[in-house]
């Protein structure tokens, strides 16, 4: 009756040791060290760079403790912060020659001091969040002059699409600052032009003057749509952010509006600061140009004369300049997708594209009329451009394209999730980076801590006195509870905060709850005069309903927390939620597998430890210790 199959007992053995296996990392501790990344989309980190690492540390006879290489980044740990410092210098020395220019991110770091055995086993330890461990701070400036100006060039070349299709003709259409000035020969084609541009363009002030022997129309933004221009590209900016944070794993950021044109974001419990530091300061936009193929352009490619008006200069990666023209044709604004391939002819690595009706409307004018041309796409990665490709518009394109050249598989990948992310609507600056310590103390970290072993004991040493055998029992199942919760949490990578503190001490109580519905149910058995083999299966089969019921209804209460709570809140739903489900595993399937083993085997079993058994007809003058089938053990 109560006999566990053997393969029950297997799945109970393997949950103790991956929540062993899961949970030991969290009490190895952290050691300093370096972390290498790249600092831009075609910049890879892979073996070799590895190799100068180790080289420039030998060159600075310094000694690291471990290195490994995790596919993008590698970490270098070392045994004190002074030798940290050291190394940090003498790796940026030999990666970074041009410190205006770096092509890696090396900054310092925490990574677990676990051993080799358990990291190759992907093993790690709990976040600490914010309050509990600190995290990382990041103020920053977004760029909304450059936000207008993105608009304006955009609005400018919508006007000069216009009026090609109405066929209303103009000597010259030219952004100058936040003004778009379009020219005309006489009075009677500037007023049709007004016309055709009043109704699509509702936001734009229309002002006309004289220029000399022509006529000058200015459209310019008006003020409550540049107010809500720039309140658009915040929100646009933040929402970005949030995509790109999701790159760093289960946390829970802060990422706050301050003042008109700021953000704060602020990462509790992050390890890999240079990550983040990479992602939020990446601000990749994609823009797509004609290249300037004038002789005068061609001068300046070979360095033989200036660059022309209207025209820029940019490199490739490879170092060859590429004179483009200023006028942007499409921006990542139009993306809707990007995902990497392979070209179905060269069968080299390749970013398919997709964008926009808008976006493949001015694609297919374009191409239709540069055939034979060639077209720039470039990259712009914090405030600097490169020339990803400049390939020749061998037909008309549409809404879906490509990008290749000679990018390899990784980088084809990386640039199409940096895509995927969502462009930024302005550029942004990180204008301050502070890793903040914890905000309430090493104090509030011990509070935590004990609150959680002090509460783990009492209720262990009440269960002990008044179960007995089964308050024993109770007590390792619920010691079961907590190492799986926090493996599961450690699995997750989750940010422990003191909310999720609070919320790991809600779920040992009501962990236990589970328990003394069972033991009382078997208590209750035991006064019918049921024997004690009975006494045990009944109690934990009609016990059973109760404790569903009961975790359900919580669980959805958890579940809401998660779904519409933010923040804090959050981390107290993530925990609450898990430790209902680890508690179900290890009240009931646990402390059953245990009580089983213990008096399973005994086939004329007479007595079973569960405390003191009244029985109704006991009177307080005779009231004594259940003997006989129920006796108190």
């Amino acid at each position: 009756m109560n006999r566990y199959p053997v393969w029950k007992y297997v799945i109970i053995v393997i949950a103790l040791l991956v929540g062993a296996i899961y949970t030991l990392p969290n009490f190895f501790g952290e050691a300093p060290a370096v972390q290498v990344s790249s600092g831009k989309a075609t910049v890879r980190v892979d073996t070799t760079t590895q190799a100068r690492v180790e080289e420039a540390l030998k060159g600075a006879s310094l000694s690291a403790d471990l290195i490994t290489f995790d596919g993008n980044s590698i970490k270098a740990r070392f045994g004190t912060t002074d030798q940290q410092l050291k190394a940090k210098d003498a790796i940026e020395k030999a990666l970074i020659p041009d410190a205006t220019n770096p092509s890696y991110v090396v900054a310092l770091n925490l990574v677990s001091r676990s051993p080799a055995w358990l990291t190759a086993l992907h093993a790690a330890p709990m976040y600490l969040g914010l309050d509990l461990r600190g995290g990382v701070h990041f103020m920053l400036q977004v760029d909304m002059q450059a936000a207008l100006t993105k608009k304006v060039e955009a609005l400018a070349g919508d006007a000069r699409l216009i009026l090609r299709e109405k066929n209303v003709r103009h000597a010259g259409i030219a952004r100058n600052g936040q003004a778009i000035e379009i020219r005309f020969r006489d009075a009677a084609t500037l007023e049709a032009a007004r016309r055709e541009l009043a109704d699509p363009f509702v936001d734009l002030n229309l002002v006309d003057s004289p220029d000399g022997t022509d006529y000058k129309l200015t459209a310019t933004l008006k003020p409550p749509a540049a107010r809500l221009l720039q309140e658009q590209a915040l929100k646009q900016n933040m929402v970005t952010l949030h995509n790109r944070i999701n790159e760093l794993g289960v946390a829970e950021p802060v990422i706050q509006q301050q003042g008109l044109d700021r953000i704060v974001v602020q990462l509790p419990g992050v390890q890999d600061t240079a990550k983040a530091k990479d992602i939020l300061g990446r601000t990749a936009t994609l823009e797509m140009r004609l290249v300037d193929e004038s002789t005068e352009a061609r001068e300046a490619e070979n360095g033989r004369g200036p660059v022309p008006f209207g025209s820029e200069r940019y490199l490739e990666r490879d170092g060859r300049p590429v004179i483009v023209k200023k006028q942007v044709i499409l921006t990542g604004e139009s993306l809707t997708d990007a995902q990497p391939g392979f070209d179905s002819q060269t069968q080299q690595p390749k970013v398919d594209l997709t964008v926009d009706a808008k976006g493949g409307r001015i694609m297919r004018d374009t191409s239709r009329e540069n055939l034979r041309k060639r077209m720039a796409i470039l990259l712009f990665e914090k405030g600097k451009g490169e020339v990803l490709t400049a390939p020749v518009i061998q037909g008309e394109l549409g809404n879906r394209f490509q990008i290749s050249g000679s990018m390899t598989v990784n980088e084809a990948s990386d640039l199409a999730l940096l895509l995927r992310a969502g462009s930024l609507a302005a550029p942004m600056e990180i204008i301050e980076e502070r890793t903040i310590g914890p905000s309430l103390g090493a104090e509030n970290i011990a509070k935590g801590f004990n609150s959680v072993t002090w509460g783990f004991l009492v209720i262990v040493a009440f269960m002990a006195v008044y179960y007995m055998l089964f308050g024993l029992i109770s007590g390792l199942s619920l010691a079961v509870n907590l190492l799986l919760l926090v493996s599961v949490l450690s699995m997750l990578q989750a940010t422990l905060t003191l909310p999720g503190m609070a919320a790991m001490a809600l779920a040992l109580g009501m962990a236990i709850d589970s328990n003394v519905l069972i033991n009382e149910r078997v208590r209750e058995e035991l006064r019918s005069g049921v024997a004690p083999q009975v006494a045990i299966n009944s109690g934990y089969e009609r016990a059973w309903a109760t404790i569903f019921d009961s975790n359900i209804t919580t669980l959805i209460a958890g579940v809401a927390l998660l779904t519409f709570g933010s923040g804090p809140v959050r981390g107290f739903a993530v925990v609450h939620c898990i430790g209902i489900l680890t508690s179900m595993f290890s009240a009931v399937f646990f402390s059953r597998g245990l009580v089983n083993l213990w008096y399973g085997r005994q086939k004329k079993l007479k007595s079973v430890a569960i405390g003191t058994v009244w029985r109704p007809t006991d009177t307080p003058s005779t009231a004594k210790p259940a003997v006989s089938s129920n006796k108190a053990g």
